[in-house]
């Protein structure tokens, strides 16, 4: 089997272990199916193309990941698209209660809207920082700038889940996932 060969079964086995943990991360940080199905397959052209040329394998999650974050910063500024989405109705805050599981499908979901309305890079530092769970130090290199700005983007973003949260008791767990990070 020549270098092409083994290259070519090293990545499709790459594709197929990592590929639905890397949709997640791009769907949370786009919000809708279809859009983190291409922010994906964009990222994996790039991953396949700079293939020959990574050093070790094992970094390729790593370079899959800062390209599903640079390519959806980079699409969500030359498009100018708003990732805000109208809805008929708000929900009532005095109609939740934590006792039962549907209520706490609503809670979460209402979470996602709140998290949807960050801006893009705000929303990409908290969700690799915090649901794929990497360093200040890998979140920075996955999105491309310096530490310093991983940490004003989730305390940005922070700042403002809260704000969105406001001082509703009913939302105190929801605080405190959003104040104890």
């Amino acid at each position: 089997m020549g270098t092409r060969e083994r290259d070519r079964a090293e990545f499709g086995e790459f594709v197929v272990a990592r590929s639905a943990a890397l949709h997640r991360a791009a769907y949370l940080m786009v919000g809708d199916v279809a859009l983190a199905q291409d922010l994906v397959q964009e990222a994996l052209t790039k991953t396949y193309v700079a293939w020959p040329r990574l050093r070790d394998k094992a970094n390729a999650e790593a370079y899959t990941r800062k390209a599903i974050t640079t390519t959806a910063i980079s699409w969500f500024r030359r498009k100018g698209w708003n990732n805000e989405k109208a809805t008929g109705a708000l929900p009532e805050a005095g109609a939740r209660r934590h006792d039962d599981h549907a209520d706490g499908v609503a809670q979460s979901a209402w979470l996602w809207e709140c998290l949807l309305r960050l801006p893009v890079r705000q929303r990409a530092a908290v969700v690799l920082r915090y649901y794929e769970d990497l360093t200040e130090a890998q979140t920075a290199e996955a999105m491309g700038c310096a530490v310093g700005t991983v940490k004003s983007q989730v305390s940005a973003a922070l700042v403002k889940l809260r704000e969105q949260l406001g001082d509703d008791p009913d939302l105190l767990p929801l605080q405190d996932l959003v104040v104890n990070r």
